[in-house]
């Protein structure tokens, strides 16, 4: 069997009660423990404990849905301090899925809650990715700043309650979510979604005809035509990177690409199924299923699209791989920047998707631009979707090597292709008192090109 074959995820039945357990074993059963994955598990590297290992944790998993050994609270201490990160996977030997069976494994656990306690973490999760449970956050977000405490007390609190280190940032970043993406942008009914508003006369040629309906269409550097593309604005990201989404539209526009973005689009569901949520998860996939219609859909955090893409349902690229696989208009052209620039690898790009190259052949157009990997790319650094907030001094533990190694290389610039990735560490840096600017990579792109 191929490789591509074995990394596929198994798919559990819709509206199952809970995953098979023989087909959870089946998965554990491919681990053979042979240790390659212990150097590069952040939590083993960090706690020196069999148990914080993959194969520690697979083994748990064996003796718990076996019934060998009980559930209890050491077992599910364990799992949930894993990451999931899955930089086990690409240096496993035996090509053992464990993203898919820790996801399983969760679901499991959760199916076993009680009534109550499932609903409850599923509010938890609403507020994180629906429309209303981010308005709330948002409305949190703009209360505490509007308290304006002083950072001594942040300071002083943090000494007590770690947390706060974490959640102080977050919070100060936090924007109202719009509905309709600000900085130009006009409702363009024809293809149910947002469409830039200032688009020169070329890029109008290329919008469907109110009238006829008709979908407007791109071509790639094959020359072949295809379905105008789409993008994916994710939902933490909605209170958080209304810059980023501005500067992509700005950016995809001016190249000749201007997306069409569904009003009707929603999250990925990462969050839902790595908490052990499969079935609310499979429904968002089924929303933006529904939503894309079958157009190319370009992506901004590396996360989701690495989601959307193992679901096999929403055909999702990378914007970066998007901007080096289409070609460019001949007048444009990138405005040298004689700086130097850290490339921060989040672990959804280097382990799921394995395409974090992408990232340097596209700053690479930049001519006289120095960059640099960040020192320590092949661990993670600490947000891992809500692992952040639940696991807030593992998280500051993970970052402060990221930290360290940029003030030792001081570089102008660091780039990060995913949102909790870019707000983790933007956080750390502030806190550590370094002016380097975090972006993602388009960002820096789409402030050098000239058309």
């Amino acid at each position: 069997m191929s490789e591509s074959a074995q990394l596929e995820p198994v798919r559990w039945p819709t509206g199952a009660a809970e995953p098979e357990i023989a087909d959870l074993l089946s998965l554990a059963d491919q681990c053979v423990k042979c240790g390659y994955c212990l150097p590069h598990c952040p939590t083993f590297k960090f706690a020196h404990d069999e148990g914080e290992s993959p194969r520690g944790r697979i083994a748990l998993i064996q003796g718990w849905l076996s019934g060998a050994i009980d559930d209890g609270p050491r077992v599910q201490f364990h799992l949930d301090q894993c990451l999931e990160c899955r930089a086990c996977e690409p240096n496993c030997p035996s090509l053992v899925r464990y993203g898919t069976l820790m996801d399983g494994a969760r679901a499991v656990r959760e199916q076993r809650r009680s009534i109550w306690q499932r609903g409850l973490r599923r509010v938890r999760l609403g507020l994180l990715t629906r429309p209303l449970g981010l308005r709330l956050v948002a409305v949190i977000g703009i209360g505490y700043r509007w308290l304006r405490l002083p950072q001594w007390l942040i300071v002083r609190a943090s000494t007590y309650w770690p947390a706060i280190q974490v959640l102080h940032p977050l919070a100060r970043a936090l924007r109202w979510p719009r509905k309709h993406i600000p900085m130009g942008i006009s409702v363009d009914r024809s293809a149910q979604g947002l469409m830039p508003g200032s688009l020169s006369r070329s890029n109008l040629s290329r919008i469907s005809n109110p009238a006829s309906g008709h979908a407007r269409t791109v071509r790639s550097s094959g020359g072949k035509a295809s379905p105008a593309p789409a993008l994916f604005r994710g939902c933490i990201a909605r209170l958080t990177d209304q810059p980023l989404e501005a500067a992509a539209l700005r950016l995809l526009t001016r190249l000749g690409y201007p997306p069409v973005v569904p009003d009707e689009q929603g999250c990925c569901g990462a969050i839902h199924r790595h908490n052990g949520y499969p079935a609310d998860a499979d429904q968002l996939v089924a929303v933006n299923t529904q939503a894309f219609a079958g157009r190319p859909v370009i992506g901004l955090a590396s996360a989701c699209v690495a989601e959307l893409q193992e679901q096999g349902q929403v055909n999702a690229i990378e914007v970066c791989r998007f901007l080096l696989d289409h070609p460019w208009p001949v007048e444009a052209r990138l405005q040298p920047l004689p700086l130097t620039v850290a490339v921060h690898e989040p672990c959804s790009h280097r382990n799921q998707l394995r395409d974090q190259g992408a990232v340097y052949a596209l700053l690479r157009r930049i001519p006289e631009l120095s960059v640099a990997s960040l020192p320590g790319n092949d661990t993670c650094c600490g947000a891992a979707g809500t692992y952040l907030i639940e696991h807030p001094e593992f998280a500051l533990a993970l970052a402060a090597p990221k930290v360290d190694a940029l003030q030792a290389i001081k570089p102008d610039y660091l780039v990060t292709t995913n949102t909790g990735c870019a707000l983790h560490l933007a956080a750390r840096l502030r806190s550590a008192g370094l002016k380097t600017e975090v972006l993602h990579p388009i960002q820096l792109i789409e402030r050098q090109l000239i058309i």
